[in-house]
């Protein structure tokens, strides 16, 4: 008799189990998956310049004399331009060896200067000033933080109202009442900034000063995708 009340509760118990495992199972019918994005070609508005000198001499303390004379040199020049932002990068002193390799010859050293900037023209022109002492390693341009945010934000919008037009023809091609959204992704990592060519600053025959050089910022793309799953009712 006790056998039969167990057996009778297991059985109970499995039959309740399957009842309430039903509406759990049903969720993966119906459900689709979706993607949208939107793009946009953003004009670039900061800059970005790498600048340095690299000298030689047989005493290493005179070789760092000379090469912090023109990095201070080259800040004090900035200091004209408060519309672009300065920094030290980069600083090494390393020794030259003969073709053998073994009598020391002469020691080098290397500074680099970082310019940033959305004032392109002050930049420039202060490119041109530091180049009369020091060469230029790269130009880049980008978007600054303040714009990108603010365009992503909008793009943001853009991608979700994306989703779910895409949702909503989906709804009507399948005929169905509605749809329910089950979970959405934001992906804002898509920022390519494009390359942009330039023309090397020459020295200019009559003059020790390098011509102003006429700067063209290009543009970057930025994507924002929507990523998620729907329900049709």
């Amino acid at each position: 008799m006790r056998l039969l009340a167990l057996t009778s509760f297991i059985l109970a118990s499995t039959l309740a189990t399957g009842a309430f495992a039903a509406p759990a199972e049903s969720m993966n019918y119906n459900i689709v998956n979706l993607s949208a994005e939107a793009s946009r070609e953003i004009s670039n508005d900061e800059m970005h310049a790498v600048l340095y000198i690299e000298k030689s001499n047989k005493q290493p303390a005179e070789l760092a004399t000379q090469i912090n004379q023109l990095m201070s040199q080259a800040i004090a020049t900035a200091r004209k331009y408060p519309t672009v932002k300065i920094e030290t990068g980069t600083q090494s002193t390393y020794p030259i060896y003969d073709n053998d390799n073994r009598k020391l010859k002469e020691w080098r050293g290397r500074a680099q200067i970082r310019l940033e900037s959305k004032d392109f023209k002050a930049a420039s022109q202060l490119i041109a000033e530091l180049q009369q002492n020091f060469q230029t390693e790269s130009i880049n341009f980008k978007v600054s933080d303040e714009k990108r945010k603010k365009v992503e934000s909008e793009l943001m919008i853009e991608a979700t109202k994306n989703f779910q037009q895409r949702a909503q023809a989906l709804t009507q091609t399948w005929n169905k009442p509605g749809y329910q959204l089950v979970n959405l992704n934001i992906n804002t990592n898509n920022y390519a900034p494009q390359p942009v060519p330039r023309m090397a600053m020459m020295k200019s025959a009559s003059s020790d000063m390098v011509p102003e050089q006429a700067v063209a910022a290009g543009e970057s793309q930025m994507t924002v995708s929507a990523n998620g799953s729907i329900q049709f009712k």
